[in-house]
This record gives C-alpha cells, structure tokens and sequence, in this order.
C-alpha cells in the first residue's frame, strides 16, 4: 500500500505541473515539470510549516523514504534507455560508431581527472580542502552527460542530425564507464581494504560492460525472432515490457551493466526486429506506448530532480563553490571532446561549429544525483551533493533551453545541410 500510495501522489503531482506547464509556462515539458517542483520545494521551506504542516510534513516524509539512486538506478534507467534506444537509428550510429566510442570512453575519463584535478586545486580558494579522491570521486559522477535528459531535450532542440548522434549515442553508452569508474572510486575512497589494481579494474570493467553488451544482444535478437512467430501487438508490447523488467534481474544477478544491456536490446528490437517481426500497426502500437512510457517516466523523474532540493539541508552553503563547479564541468567536458576531437578523430567527418555544440549539448542530469545519493553517509556526501545538484540544475535548465539556439548560432543553422556540407577537421 505504501509502494501504491507513493506512486499515486508522485503521478498526481506530476499531471498537475504537466498541465500548469503546458498551460502557462509552455516550457519543455520535462524541464517546466523540475522548475515547477523545485518553486514548491522552495515555497515549502519558506512557509510549509507555519501554513500547511501536515501536509509539508507528509512531501517530506514521501521523499526522505523514497531511494532516488534505486528507483532510478535500479528501475527507471532500464525503462528510460531501452524506450530511447527503440527509437535510434541503428544506421546513425554506426556512422559515427568511432566518434561515440571515443567519447563514451575515452572523453568520460579524461573529463573526470580534469574535473578533479581543478576541483582540488580551487576549493581551497572557498576555505574548503576536499581529499583528492572525493575530488576524483565528484569527477566520475559529474562526467558522464545523462541518457535520459539528452534524449529527452535533444528531441526538441534544432541540432543537426550528425551531431544529435554523436551526443545521444555517447549519453547511451557512457553510463556503463562512468557507473564502473564511480564503484571503483568509492571503494578506494570508503573501503580501507579495497585494492584498486589494474586487473581488478579491467576485470570489474570487462565484466559490466562485455557482459551488459552480449545479454542485451540476445535478449534483443530472442525478443525479435518470438516476435516474427506471430503479429499481435499487445503481445509484443508484453515481450518488450519483459525484456526491460526480466533483463534487470538477470543483469543484476550476474553482475552485469543492465542499462547497458537495455540499450543494445532497445536497438536491436527498434532496428532488426521491427524490420522482420512487425506489421506496420504492431510497430504503430509499440512505438506508442512506448513513447507513452518515455514521457511518463520523464516526469516522474523531473519531479524527482525538482524535489530533491527538500533534502538538501542548505544549498546556499555552498552557492559560490557550484557556480564554480559550472565553468569546472564545462570547460573539462570541453578539453576531452577537444582532445580526441583534434587527434584521434582528426580523420573524421564533422560540420563547422560542431565542437561547441557538443560541449553545450553535454547535459548532466538524474544519473549524476542518484549515484552522489548512493554514497554513504560521511564527511563529504552533503557537500558533493550540494554542488552536484547546482551544476546539474544549470545544466538542465540553462544549457537544455539554449541548446537549440547554439546549434543555430555556430552551425548556421543549416540542419538540413549539414550532410552536405561536412568538411575534415584535421
């Protein structure tokens, strides 16, 4: 009843600021939901007590007992990444298969020692001396961009179609990197009695990563060959939904990376399985109801995001040392999308003014909370959570409003061109 009673009131919450929203706001969507949450979080710490106790005492209540990190995490992200990966053209990606590769990889390392080596070295600027390896550890969490809020905002911004690719095919399979240096990291920095060799590291990697791949390889390809046996669309909606919910559980229980594995199963089913298991109404009736379950779990988790300023104890203690933390991010996701872009991708094709874009494009969102959630309580968790939440606040709102209109200032706006006009960077 509990489960059911939370549930209720997060949906309720969230139709109503949906509504406000797209009534008043007429924001995008998603985005207008966080701010929407976030003044009513503001307005209940300002003056929830001395006008509607009960009720700020039960929102109060309702979030502290909700585990932000294990219902997204543990259920959301699956449902988020495979309802997103269902709709990418497998095509684009191989396209641009070594830029995504590279900056899935490569970018999300170097933009963590970046970030922590600045972070080290200018906190004490604020009175603050944080220990290297939180330092590192805020490196690993802020890296990666967010899956979720890039599919979602990159949907309606105006950027061309070879640079929407590069920055939603990387957000796709940067979690599996960024969630395994983030585990090694903690441990290094919790757990006196971790060693953190070479091998440990490159088998812990292997194993999330290799083995998230190869399962979401055979459900994908399974799911479409039981598909192909038949043409009912409520039962292929059925086996899309066990795929998601059923591939967790063996994901989680053999260790291996689930949204990893959601994200091949999603491109695979999307790609190969609509293709030869779906008449044209099954496809029509997936398509949707898995948009439908895209939109409502966005807001679900938007209102999360906007929410979770009520359990930040004071985010003003730390105001200056997040702003700061802004340039930090941005200017790290800047040197490692330069770097390989300069050198090991030197070769590749991309359209003038596309680097900006893919700075500004690289959107930090719900991931990076819920992993800085799931550190234990200590020392550090509240400030790491305090300017996590700033950066990532900035980053939804200020780079996911203006992302469309950067794409139209450096690249000229010429969407429809930019296949044509592709020049080597070399």
């Amino acid at each position: 009843m509990e489960l059911y009673y939370s549930f209720s009131v997060l949906i309720v919450l969230a139709s109503i600021f949906a509504y406000v929203n797209l009534r008043f706001l007429k924001l995008p969507g998603t985005i207008g939901i966080m701010l929407i949450a976030m003044l009513v979080s503001v307005t209940i710490r300002l003056i929830g007590d001395q006008f509607f106790p009960n009720a700020t005492k039960e929102l109060y209540e309702l979030f502290n007992d909700l585990d932000f990190n294990e219902i997204l995490m543990g259920a959301m992200l699956n449902f988020l990444l495979f309802a997103g990966a269902l709709h990418v053209n497998i095509g684009d990606l191989k396209n641009q298969k070594w830029a995504i590769m590279t900056y899935a990889t490569v970018s999300v390392v170097l933009s963590a020692f970046i970030v922590s080596g600045l972070l080290y070295y200018a906190a004490p600027l604020f009175g603050i001396q944080i220990p290297y390896i939180f330092c590192l550890l805020f490196g690993t969490l802020i890296s990666p961009t967010d899956p979720i809020v890039v599919l979602g905002i990159l949907k309606q911004a105006k950027v061309p179609k070879s640079i929407e690719t590069k920055i939603t095919g990387e957000s796709l399979f940067n979690d599996g990197v960024a969630v395994v240096m983030f585990a090694v990291v903690l441990q290094i920095a919790t757990n006196p009695n971790f060693e953190a060799t070479f091998g440990s590291v490159s088998k812990l990697f292997f194993i999330e990563s290799v083995g998230g791949i190869s399962l979401g390889a055979i459900l994908g390809y399974s799911a479409s060959k039981l598909m192909q046996k038949i043409d009912d669309y409520k039962v292929s909606v059925l086996i899309t939904l066990s795929i998601v919910m059923g591939g967790f559980l063996i994901a989680q229980e053999l260790h291996f990376s689930s949204p990893l594995a959601m994200v091949i199963a999603g491109l695979i089913i999307g790609n190969f399985g609509k293709s030869v298991a779906m008449s044209k109404e099954t496809q029509d009736y997936l398509g949707k109801f898995w948009e439908l379950i895209d939109e409502i779990m966005n807001a679900v988790l938007f209102l999360f995001i906007g929410f979770e300023l009520l359990l930040i104890d004071d985010i003003l203690d730390q105001i200056l040392l997040g702003i700061l933390c802004i340039f930090i991010v941005l200017f790290s996701r800047f040197i490692s999308i330069l770097i390989p872009f300069k050198t090991l991708l030197r070769k590749n094709p991309y359209s003038p003014g596309s680097l900006p874009v893919m700075v500004w494009g690289g959107i930090r969102g719900g991931v990076s909370i819920a992993l800085v959630l799931s550190m234990p309580t200590g020392e550090w968790k509240e400030l790491l959570l305090e300017i996590t939440y700033i950066v990532v606040l900035f980053s939804i709102v200020v780079q996911g409003l203006t992302v469309g209109k950067v794409a139209h200032r450096f690249l000229k706006d010429d969407d429809n061109e930019d296949d044509e006009k592709i020049i080597n960077q070399d």
